[in-house]
């Protein structure tokens, strides 16, 4: 009796790839290769952190792989869609309905309160926030009860935690985070942390944090460290605090 064959599946899409990702500041002798040729895929779930050296290319990856910059040559794709066919207004849309962002500075409006600033990713895409989704998201970062706080009224940590649920209001493929904790205090760069870990272990969101604290770096499930706009190692697996600062260490000896 022949065997049935049982056709194979598709690996899963990641929501982020980059191919020969290049990017080049400048013109003749003043030309700096700031990305070379740098190929990458983010898989569905995971917290990748990017790690390097001053001058490495985290920033410039992050910048790029998110739209915000575009690369002198090589491909982005993010949610299966090629960013090199999109004009500035397909960009634009792509940025507004699938990445979320987190940066250092928490960017929240002063005169709004965080439930407000929550909703403003939705108002400025003329759509109607739900305050039900609002509620949740807020909830979901541990503020349901500073919802009419505006950002004077909230602690750093909180102010980040509301950056946080306004990035996710917009359910985004991929969540790109720059320095998240730079600004803040030890132990609440750790509830910070903790939640951005939450969020990959209990929802499935994709996170890609450039950092320089090798703590921040623990709790990613994959470490990339950049030296001169290349991949020059990198982790597969949780790896702790020290041991990340140790091939910090060992790649900034071998880049001086």
């Amino acid at each position: 009796m022949p065997t049935e064959t049982v056709p194979s599946q598709a690996p899963p899409r990641p929501p982020v790839a980059l191919h020969g990702l290049t990017k080049r500041y400048g013109a003749g002798d003043g030309e700096v290769t700031a990305l070379d040729a740098v190929d990458l895929a983010f898989a569905r779930g995971t917290l990748t952190a990017v790690m390097g050296p001053s001058g490495s290319g985290k920033s410039t990856l992050l910048h790029c792989a998110a739209g915000l910059e575009r690369p002198t040559s090589g491909r982005i794709v993010i949610d299966g869609t090629d960013l090199g066919g999109l004009d500035e207004t397909g960009l634009t849309l792509l940025r507004r309905d699938r990445v979320g962002f987190v940066f250092q500075a928490f960017n929240l409006v002063s005169a709004l309160t965080a439930e407000q600033n929550v909703a403003l990713p939705l108002r400025l895409a003329g759509r109607r926030p739900d305050p039900a989704d609002v509620a949740r998201a807020l909830a979901g970062v541990g503020l349901a009860d500073r919802a009419r706080h505006r950002p004077g009224g909230l602690s750093g940590g909180q102010q980040q935690r509301v950056a946080i649920a306004r990035a996710l209001i917009g359910r985004p493929a991929v969540l790109f985070a720059d320095e998240p904790t730079g600004a803040l205090d030890t132990v609440t760069s750790q509830t910070v942390l903790t939640l951005l870990r939450g969020l990959v272990d209990d929802r499935r969101q994709t996170v890609i944090m450039v950092t320089h604290d090798p703590v921040a770096a623990s709790f990613a499930d994959r470490v990339v460290f950049l030296a001169d706009g290349r991949i020059a190692d990198e982790t597969t697996s949780r790896t702790d605090a020290p041991a990340v600062a140790a091939r910090m260490a060992t790649l900034e000896a071998r880049t001086r």
